[in-house]
């Protein structure tokens, strides 16, 4: 069972990377990050199934952590970046994202920093650090959630739409990863 774990998170780790390559069309970015969030998934059932994982040497726990972490952190975006573009039904993925990174610079980048931050904070015991972080996003995006200096075409409303979206699925991608690896 161990291996299995292991293989399932390190195809899903995978998958998060492939899902960013920026040539691939919208339905297989989509594709990967459904497969993505299926091993995650068939990851949590094992570990809940069984006793968790039984017999591990700190060295396999190890491992396991970080690539967990390195799911949280990458995983995030794509699901994010899918879920966005359902929200934009009448973009592409391609052109929803162009749309996020008009409207909330640099959301890509602070996305996956709260992610690594949200399952650091969770792994280590430290459940107070998700407030803390999403306080300081809150915080920092303010401004540019009610800047005048928006696109025409984007209305306040849908900044911030976009902005608790994102937020919202970004934190809940990276409270599971952090939850599946716990709930040993």
């Amino acid at each position: 069972m161990t291996a299995l774990i292991l293989s399932l998170t390190a195809a899903g780790l995978v998958l998060a990377v492939l899902a960013w390559v920026p040539k691939a069309g919208s339905t297989v970015q989509i594709v990967f990050s459904g497969v993505m969030l299926a091993c995650l998934v068939g990851v949590g059932l094992l570990l809940l199934a069984g006793d968790g994982v039984v017999g591990w040497g700190e060295r396999w726990w190890n491992v396991l952590l970080l690539l967990a972490g390195g799911l949280a952190v990458t995983g995030g975006g794509p699901l994010t970046t899918s879920v966005l573009a359902l929200v934009d039904r009448r973009n592409t993925r391609a052109q929803s994202t162009q749309k996020a990174g008009e409207v909330l610079r640099g959301g890509a980048l602070i996305g996956s920093l709260e992610r690594g931050a949200i399952y650091a904070s969770l792994v280590a015991g430290w459940p107070e650090g998700v407030a803390i972080v999403l306080a300081i996003k809150g915080l920092a995006r303010y401004p540019e959630l009610r800047s005048p200096d928006q696109p025409a075409s984007v209305t306040p409303q849908a900044v911030a739409e976009r902005f608790i979206i994102g937020t919202f699925t970004s934190v809940l991608w990276a409270v599971t990863c952090a939850g599946f690896l716990l709930s040993r």
